[in-house]
């Protein structure tokens, strides 16, 4: 007798099964909102050179401090990384510039130049920029007056349009003022990870999933000879750890660490957790289960953009996120042990304690007493090979290195598109809190979706079909405009729900290719791909 004729005894997917895979949704769902947190902590809001306050400062407005102080750019908007040496008082004349009624003189700074009496003087408000219409305006009867030079004056972006001269520009000097109407803070505001730093701020997501790369391999191999229960609850104490402090972290240098050792352990949930939620239920479920175990990620994605939108400070985001997992630990408790892992570890007490439990609760207590040490132990010595494996296992034969070599691509292959969707959630139609909605919310029918392909046509149809409709959604939105915004966000949307139709079948189809022993050896694999 095989352990699978005695899950479907005991019941193969009854209360036991749900109230395994609900335990599991606890330590499931909060992975995305680890894993694509990184779409709100390193945004760059809009920005400029701070000025350093000077006394001609204390008549001008906010708009005209600008002017005489950041250069502007081809598309009219100030420069986000230079600024003027010395402020550039010239350029009030050839604005629109008009005398405060506080304020006595013209411009700061001028010697030569004297404005009419009139109070009401000033260069008319026309429309469109441009030098003042000279055909009806005639300047003030002062002989010294001349009107400013506009051989080269022009608004920015016209044909006319003469970038400032480079020698009286400089890099930002006093630190960067940042628009706070999207965020109160992130960490580039944080730490100023803007211009000459900006790659310190793109390289904040690099480092966690340097840790995730790592953590795949240290805790695939611990959850085949520990146990999944176990690794579970200390990635659960090193998440919660870690998370926090990243939270508090003082400088860029303490929240890269953080955010790595955060990566490595969140890197654990994914592999032990389908392991776990597979093991504990018959063929005939497993489908529909590993489909089931992949929407938490989708509901995850939902409630990230949810919380980025209610929590507009970094650090209190990060710390909402890590949370879940403190409940996590708590449910620990009442989380079984695979029974399969207990097997091939010849535990056979625990094994038949375990599915005592399971046959009680799925409403067959009259099956407990078929259920024998006897009978365990013979399953036992089927399932039990009498050595640990690792890594190097899955390349030891040659059907295993070919099936290894296939699978690691596939993976490669699902993690560059999706996660190349996934990070990406600026520069469509909507603003980036309802992009992420609709990311996470349209997997929600195409994984249910391919629970249904994945049952007439296979495994292997339904990966190439989900990953070719995904590069071909990418590569229309590649030669599409910009400026037509809902066609670009709508096939963006339609190729993320095929990108993660695409992550289900490939996460169950590694699960389903490899005996328990190698299982999340396999997977260790795949997170070096990712």
């Amino acid at each position: 007798m095989k352990l699978d004729d005695l899950l479907l005894d005991v019941g193969g997917f009854g209360r036991f099964q749900i109230l395994t895979l609900l335990l599991l949704a606890i330590h499931r769902v909060p992975i995305a909102l680890h894993f694509l947190l990184n779409n709100f902590l390193a945004v760059v809001p809009p920005h400029h050179c701070a000025h350093q306050e000077q006394d001609g400062f204390r008549n001008l407005t906010k708009e005209e401090i600008l002017l005489i102080s950041i250069p502007r750019e081809p598309d009219g908007t100030f420069s986000s990384c230079k600024m003027y040496r010395e402020p550039q008082w010239h350029l009030l004349e050839n604005s629109t510039w008009r005398r405060p009624k506080e304020y006595t003189g013209g411009p700061p700074n001028t010697s030569t130049w004297t404005p009419s009496s009139d109070s009401t003087w000033g260069p008319p408000t026309t429309s469109t920029w441009g030098p003042p219409n000279t055909s009806t305006w005639t300047p003030p009867s002062d002989s010294t007056w001349t009107p400013p030079n506009t051989s080269t004056w022009g608004p920015p972006n016209t044909s006319t349009w003469t970038p400032p001269n480079t020698s009286t520009l400089q890099s930002c000097q006093h630190g960067w003022d940042y628009t706070h109407s999207q965020f109160t803070s992130t960490i580039a505001t944080e730490w100023d990870l803007v211009c000459e730093q900006k790659l310190l701020n793109k390289a904040s997501a690099t480092f966690f999933f340097i840790g995730v790369t790592v953590g795949g391999i240290l805790f695939g191999y611990l959850s085949d000879r520990c146990g999944r229960r176990t690794m579970l609850l200390v990635c659960c104490v090193l998440t919660v750890m870690c998370g926090l402090g990243a939270a508090v972290s003082v400088n860029y240098t303490m929240f890269t660490v953080f955010q790595s050792l955060s990566g490595m352990a969140l890197s654990g949930f994914p592999m032990i957790t389908q392991a776990l939620g597979l093991e504990w239920v018959g063929l005939k479920h497993r489908t529909f289960v590993g489909c089931l175990m992949n929407i938490y990620w989708s509901f995850g994605i939902v409630i990230l953009s949810l919380l980025a939108y209610l929590i507009r400070d970094w650090r209190w985001l990060y710390v909402v996120v890590t949370t879940p997992y403190v409940l996590g630990i708590i449910s620990i408790w009442w989380l079984p042990e695979s029974a399969r892992w207990l097997l091939t570890k010849g535990k056979v007490k625990e094994a038949h304690a375990l599915l005592i439990r399971c046959s009680s609760m799925n409403g067959h207590p009259q099956l407990s007493s078929n259920i024998n040490t006897e009978v365990l132990s013979k399953v036992a010595d089927d399932e039990n090979t009498g050595r640990n494996y690792s890594f190097v296992d899955l390349f030891r034969t040659p059907v295993l290195r070919k099936v290894s070599i296939c699978i690691a691509s596939v993976w490669f292959a699902s993690s560059l598109s999706y996660y190349g969707i996934s990070l990406n959630i600026r520069g469509f139609e909507l603003d980036m809190y309802m992009t992420q909605f609709l990311f996470g919310a349209v997997e929600i029918p195409f994984r249910l979706g391919i629970y249904i392909l994945l049952k007439k046509g296979g495994r292997r149809h339904a990966l190439a079909w989900t990953l070719l409709l995904t590069g071909f959604c990418i590569g229309i939105n590649i030669v599409i405009p910009i400026s037509f915004g809902v066609l670009r966000t709508t096939i963006a949307v339609i190729g993320k729900g095929f990108a993660g139709a695409a992550f289900t079948t490939i996460y169950l189809f590694t699960a389903e290719l490899y005996p328990t022993v190698l299982r999340c050896a396999q997977q260790l694999l795949s997170y070096r791909y990712l």
